[in-house]
């Protein structure tokens, strides 16, 4: 036997003093990018060592002689107890030494040293594999068998020991031994593979029947759906329908409210598609769309599809199609029950497909969703939900019952303190009416006028009162709409305009004096010009002079004026038989120049800044001559129109910056002699300065 060693390593070493060099300050590496040829310091190190000179490499020792052998194993072995002693818990240590051991053919050492590990650290895995090999590959097989065994108890939950164990038995061909090692790890209920490796092992030896009993096992540990999925397969591969389908519906028994249960609809409806049972897939699709959670079905509603797709008629495809369009509004209302809009779609859905019950569920779903808060903005939105719901009870569903019971929990829901919606009222209102409910309609908007009063509300209640015939209910409905809007404009003149359809005149001219006396109105110029126009109309010609005049006291608007002119223009009193129409005409058009005079004299002295006014004033003027025929005189307006310039002005910007604008500007003819006067004025002056500074010099 020869063997051979390297001499010390602990000669011709030198000590950390004299090996001690200076080295030079590292310079900047300027360049950085890679190497072309990339060296690992491995290599150089591995370079470094094989050129090393002869008479530096350290002397090998060839053993020839048994002496010298048992002295190398003994101080081997020394070394190794040495090493222990100081690192008693480094596995590596003694994994090194049993196989230094083994190497030397001296295997009872070996398990001695084996034994001592495991001593140290029995759960270490590692060692107990590591023992096993050597036994097996030294044929020590029951030796190996009993490592096993003990491995296996004292760390049943490391798969790879009973892996390990199990390969074996089935090399040495013990099957009986691989099937028993299997039957104690099931018993700790190991994972899915350790089950499956069971399977593959029966059916390695063609076991069907103990490989089914594994299965019914396997599936009382780990019942899931991808573990029946497996056994059903199983029993397809084997030619078991009858069976297969058995385990197919043992499992959705079990597992139809499992989160992983569309796979198992998919994979059962798949199964007797392949079976050529295409009612008994359509039927298992119905069901699990129907029990499985919108959410989690998406693969189930495509697979359903494309299934309808090729063997349904185009009933089934049309069902299936809303199906998944269903699917996809239950998805969008899931991640946000806020979206009015998704429900819209969903309940149009719904109501094409024309199934009553799924329709009022997701009606009722819908409104569930409340908005956060108590903003209209929020609820304008929300409101037509309710809307929608109440027109399909009254209109399609026909149930009058449910459609009142809508409208009233609509209003009751609604917070009519902070704000409220008129149109729920109003379609209240009127659906009672369709009934033929008076009462209720009238307790309707009688409610809405005491909770939340609107213009909208007043308008409907008094149309449907009047064309009721009841005049009373309207001036109480209007009287109670003038004191919630005092300064309605709208609400005073359809007042006095009902009251003058009734031929109460003074009624109706006694409204417009409460409406003009007013001390806030909304729109008063609407409201005078509709109480001048019913004076005309009344033919109270004076009494609407007396009108113009009243409101010129309050307000010199243009106009105002121009409105009193052509009144006046055409203000011919029918009971005035002493004067012929031309003679009229000619007094109708004196009193208008009058009104332009009295507005131009104002606008001259008054308000000489208002250019503009002035100039449409004598524009309208002028055109009121020129209409008039042989009666008109243009003449008196020509010599009073100004003349139009164009100026430039600077004005500042929003952002600070200045700019030039042109605008037009007004000169009249006063202002033309008044500055011809001042340059005249002006010469003269300057004049005189110069006759003066001659007669001194």
């Amino acid at each position: 036997m020869s063997l051979s060693k390297e001499s010390d390593p602990t000669l011709g070493y030198l000590t950390r003093k004299d090996t001690e060099v200076k080295l030079p300050r590292p310079t900047r590496v300027k360049n950085k990018t890679p190497a072309p040829i990339q060296i690992t310091a491995e290599q150089i190190l591995r370079e470094a060592r094989e050129r090393q000179e002869a008479e530096i490499r350290p002397p090998k020792q060839k053993i020839t002689d048994p002496t010298e052998l048992g002295e190398y194993r003994l101080r081997k072995r020394k070394e190794f107890e040495d090493l222990i002693r100081r690192v008693r818990w480094n596995i590596g240590v003694w994994i090194k030494y049993a196989q230094w051991e083994e190497s030397q053919k001296d295997f009872k050492r070996a398990r001695s040293v084996w034994e001592r590990a495991l001593e140290v650290d029995y759960k270490n895995h590692t060692l107990w594999l590591k023992y096993a090999e050597v036994e097996m590959k030294n044929k020590f097989i029951n030796h190996a068998r009993n490592v096993w065994d003990r491995a296996v108890t004292l760390l049943p939950r490391v798969d790879q020991l009973w892996y390990k164990y199990i390969h074996m038995e089935e090399m040495l061909g013990n099957v009986a031994g691989a099937r028993q090692v299997f039957e104690r790890w099931m018993k700790w209920m190991p994972d899915q593979q350790g089950w499956l490796s069971y399977i593959k092992f029966e059916l390695r030896y063609n076991e069907i029947e103990r490989a089914r009993g594994i299965f019914e096992r396997f599936v009382q540990c780990h019942p899931r759906v991808g573990v029946w999925i497996r056994y059903a397969k199983f029993e397809m591969k084997n030619g078991e329908v009858a069976k297969a389908r058995n385990v197919y519906e043992r499992a959705v028994e079990k597992l139809a409210d499992d989160e992983e249960a569309e796979q198992l609809f998919v994979a059962f409806a798949e199964f007797e598609e392949r079976c050529k049972e295409t009612e008994r897939a359509r039927c298992i699709y119905k069901f699990a769309l129907d029990h499985i959670p919108k959410g989690r079905a998406e693969d189930l509603y495509r697979k359903f599809v494309a299934f309808e797709k090729q063997y349904g008629d185009r009933e089934g495809i049309e069902d299936a199609i809303v199906g998944k369009r269903r699917f996809q509004y239950e998805d969008e209302v899931r991640k946000n029950p806020l979206n009015y809009d998704s429900w819209f779609d969903y309940i149009r859905l719904e109501e094409s497909v024309g199934n009553k019950e799924r329709i009022r569920e997701v009606y009722e779903r819908a409104i569930a969703n409340v908005p956060p808060a108590e903003e209209k903005r929020f609820w304008q939105r929300y409101i037509y939900l309710w809307i929608n719901y109440a027109l399909y009870e009254e209109l399609d569903a026909e149930d009058v019952d449910r459609t009142r019971d809508v409208y009233r929990e609509c209003l009751n829901l609604i917070p009519h303190s902070k704000f409220s919606f008129a149109k729920i009222w109003l379609l209240a209102a009127q659906f009672e009416i369709r009934q033929l409910n008076l009462k209720g309609a009238r307790q309707i908007l009688g409610n809405a006028i005491g909770k939340a009063p609107k213009d909208k509300i007043f308008k409907k209640y008094i149309e449907i009162e009047l064309q009721l015939g009841n005049i009373d209910r309207c001036r109480k409905l209007y009287e109670k709409y003038l004191e919630w809007s005092p300064e309605n404009c709208y609400a005073w003149s359809k007042y006095a305009e009902l009251e003058r359809s009734l031929s109460e005149t003074d009624r109706a001219r006694a409204i417009f004096e409460l409406a003009i006396a007013q001390p806030a109105l909304d729109m008063p110029e609407l409201l005078w010009k509709a109480y001048i126009d019913f004076e005309t109309a009344e033919g109270e010609f004076d009494r609407a002079r007396v009108l113009y005049e009243r409101l010129l006291n309050r307000t010199k608007h243009l106009k105002v004026w121009i409105s009193y002119a052509e009144f006046e223009a055409t203000a011919i009193d029918q009971n005035s038989l002493d004067l012929t129409e031309e003679e009229q005409k000619r007094e109708c058009l004196q009193r208008a120049r009058r009104v332009f005079e009295e507005a131009l004299n104002y606008f001259r002295s008054s308000a000489p800044e208002l250019k503009e006014e002035r100039a449409m004033l004598l524009e309208k003027w002028l055109n009121m001559e020129a209409s008039s025929g042989e009666l008109g005189d243009v003449s008196l307006v020509q010599s009073k129109l100004p003349k139009k310039l164009k100026k430039r002005r600077q004005v500042t910007t929003e952002d600070g910056s200045a700019r030039i604008e042109e605008f037009i500007d007004y000169l009249f003819p006063e202002e033309i002699q008044t500055t011809n006067l001042k340059i005249l004025e002006a010469a003269y002056q300057w004049k005189k300065k110069q006759k003066l500074s001659s007669g001194d010099n």
